[in-house]
């Protein structure tokens, strides 16, 4: 995929009033757009910008696309582009207009993008930092679709850290860009009911697809500058912080109420999932260590079950571990190293009776 083609990008434009735009429709009249994201719920969003310039009664075309360079994955290892630049080709999309730059304040991709001359610009877990330098470039600003009800949940995960602290609603913002951490005013947001067994993937799926509904709504309002006067500053004494998830935070320990973890689970499902240490007792009576991926959960108030503070249990379709509080953690699904995805019941019956422990 080529990255940067200023000559092209000068021809391209030079012409822009009289041909077609890059997002399908006719570019007279319309306001420059320039799209920043890279994984699918960004890609997504890309989608219905796409759809909705394509419209006669758009204000707008898409008039770049910004995302992550190709990254190498599968076991192959081979070089594939980000989810937004997919599907930016695959709707036929000009591949001179998809910029990816390693980062943003790379001066080559700073100029190419004043080629664009973009009127706004459109963040959706981008996943890179913008320096000034960008911020100065599109005079209708930069806005951003952030999945939390700012200031709440500023940061790299908010929709996880909302899942892990359990709460009861959340939301997406629309937000302009500023150089603090999602600290912009906020031109509107839309609340979300969050169910107690929605997962990460899940959630963040369905407030992106709010997300970009609630842009196509207001983007006139950004357009014309009006929603620069009426966005609301944040009150930096209500925010919170939604960092980084990592891999070390994925241990369970069930000295925490089922809850938590049951919360955790859902909160750290997708990447990087949540991990535990049981201890095996095999049938000589002698102790293994084993790890598994905790895939699903469910939260148990009371058991009638009989076993002593430590061991692990069956009961329908679930294993029950004990977990402080006299609560009990129903686990349905789980995964053990290098194996697919199984049932607890029929990871149970492979126990072939031996007894199983939580890790000391």
């Amino acid at each position: 995929m080529a990255r940067y083609s200023p000559p092209l990008l000068r021809r391209f434009f030079s012409c822009a009033a009289s041909s077609a735009s890059p997002g399908g429709g006719s570019g007279a009249g319309k306001k420059n757009l320039v799209f920043l994201g890279s994984p699918q719920v960004a890609a997504s969003v890309l989608d219905t910008l796409l759809a909705a310039s394509g419209s006669p009664e758009s204000g707008f075309q898409v008039a770049a696309v910004v995302t992550q360079p190709p990254a190498a994955k599968n076991r192959g290892r081979k070089l594939m582009p980000s989810a937004v630049a997919q599907l930016a080709l695959d709707r036929g999309f000009p591949e001179e207009l998809i910029f990816t730059p390693e980062r943003a304040r790379e001066e080559s991709f700073l100029s190419d993008l004043k080629e664009v001359k973009p009127d706004v610009c459109i963040t959706a877990a981008y996943g890179n930092i913008l320096p000034q330098k960008f911020l100065d470039i599109p005079p209708c600003g930069t806005v951003n679709i952030h999945p939390s009800l700012l200031p709440l949940y500023r940061g790299a995960a908010p929709v996880q850290r909302a899942l892990q602290d359990g709460v009861e609603e959340t939301g997406v913002s629309l937000a302009y860009t500023v150089r603090a951490l999602d600290a912009g005013p906020v031109i509107a947001c839309e609340r979300f009911s969050v169910d107690e067994c929605i997962k990460a993937p899940e959630l963040l799926a369905i407030l992106f697809d709010i997300g970009s509904k609630l842009l196509i709504n207001e983007l006139p309002s950004i357009l014309d500058g009006s929603a620069k006067e009426t966005a609301q500053p944040q009150d930096d004494s209500k925010a919170t912080l939604a960092p980084k998830l990592n891999s070390e935070e994925s241990w369970l320990s069930f000295d925490q109420e089922a809850k938590e973890l049951h919360n955790k689970v859902r909160a750290f499902s997708g990447w990087p999932g949540t991990r535990a240490k049981l201890q095996l007792i095999n049938q000589n009576g002698e102790p293994d260590m084993l790890e598994i991926k905790v895939i699903s959960t469910k939260v148990l108030a009371s058991c009638d079950k009989v076993g002593d503070e430590n061991e692990i249990l069956f009961s329908g379709s679930s294993l029950l571990i004990p977990c402080s509080g006299s609560t009990w953690l129903e686990v349905l699904e789980l995964q053990l190293p290098g194996k697919k995805v199984t049932t607890a019941r029929d990871f149970w019956n492979g126990l072939r009776g031996q007894k199983l422990l939580k890790s000391p």
